[in-house]
């Protein structure tokens, strides 16, 4: 189901066709705020009345000429002008592949380093999203570019990546701050776990080296990503166990799902940041929501039978 849905999230045919239909649009609004800049904040503002915080997203990527990376980098601009102006409280989250990546390398760099700083202004963060496993080491690579003169500048790391050990491990020396997520792309054997289980172990592993003493004494921060409750759990055990103190780590999920877990967790006092994704080009993000899991799947379907 989940190779099928990314298959999907990459077809013209099937975007053109699914996306016609009003009721996979209202459906869609589960997992995105909207199509416009006014829909996000919305969007985070109600978040942050819950006690949850936010990092935005802009939806593109793999972009295919330097109009449209600029064109994406104004996008960013705009909606920091607005976070700063509305006072919500929110990061912003990119994708290199949005900003240029697939044009050039330092043209990349370029945008990131325009939307680093406009963040720094607002006195807000940025994330670099981490894409398949053909831009991993581009994409860290422009990381720890930007990283020497941005302090303002995370990234995230997947879990089911063979390489995320020796990662991970250069990142806790480095200080870095890091989104730990399990991944959504289809990948080859030879470059991820295919079992859940293995993810599952790795994840656990990673997110306790992360958090590690000798990390920690680093500057390192973690944000533990996920929905699974198995993986909450053993990091909730971790963290007690070692009195981490609760400013050098969070909880992240995405928006529309596991909402009352996210509120479970505000309520017993941890940090929620939630990941807002708006814009046009929210089909390819939605279809990976579907293939995460069946219960997005079950969702929709429910919503054509009301149709």
């Amino acid at each position: 189901m989940r190779a099928f849905f990314i298959w999907m999230s990459r077809s013209e045919l099937f975007r053109r066709l699914i996306t016609g239909f009003l009721f996979v649009r209202r459906a869609a609004r589960r997992f995105v705020a909207g199509e416009t800049i006014d829909d996000a904040i919305a969007a985070i503002r109600t978040l942050n009345a819950s006690g949850t915080l936010a990092s935005v997203d802009h939806l593109g990527e793999n972009v295919e000429s330097e109009a449209d990376a600029r064109r994406a980098t104004e996008d960013y601009l705009a909606v920091l002008d607005r976070i700063g102006i509305e006072c919500v409280k929110s990061h912003g989250s990119i994708k290199l592949t949005q900003l240029g990546l697939d044009i050039g390398v330092d043209f990349c760099q370029e945008n990131v380093a325009r939307i680093l700083r406009r963040a720094k202004e607002i006195g807000t963060f940025i994330r670099i999203d981490m894409e398949s496993s053909e831009y991993t080491s581009r994409t860290l690579d422009v990381y720890r570019s930007l990283r020497r003169e941005y302090e303002n500048l995370g990234i995230v790391i997947q879990s089911y990546l063979y390489r995320s050990k020796d990662d991970v491990a250069a990142l806790c020396q480095e200080g870095a701050n890091v989104r730990l997520c399990k991944g959504a792309y289809k990948e080859p054997p030879d470059k991820a776990f295919p079992h859940k289980r293995d993810v599952d172990a790795r994840y656990v592993a990673l997110a306790r080296m992360l958090l590690s003493d000798d990390a920690r004494a680093q500057g390192a921060y973690t944000a533990i990503a996920t929905h699974d409750p198995k993986m909450i759990d053993a990091a909730k055990t971790y963290i007690a166990e070692h009195c981490i103190p609760r400013d050098r780590f969070e909880f992240q999920m995405l928006y529309g799902i596991r909402r009352d877990l996210q509120q479970q967790l505000v309520r017993e006092g941890f940090t929620v940041r939630v990941y807002v994704p708006y814009g046009a080009e929210w089909y390819p993000y939605f279809m990976r929501r579907l293939g995460e899991r069946p219960a997005n799947v079950w969702f929709v379907l429910r919503n054509l039978l009301r149709e």
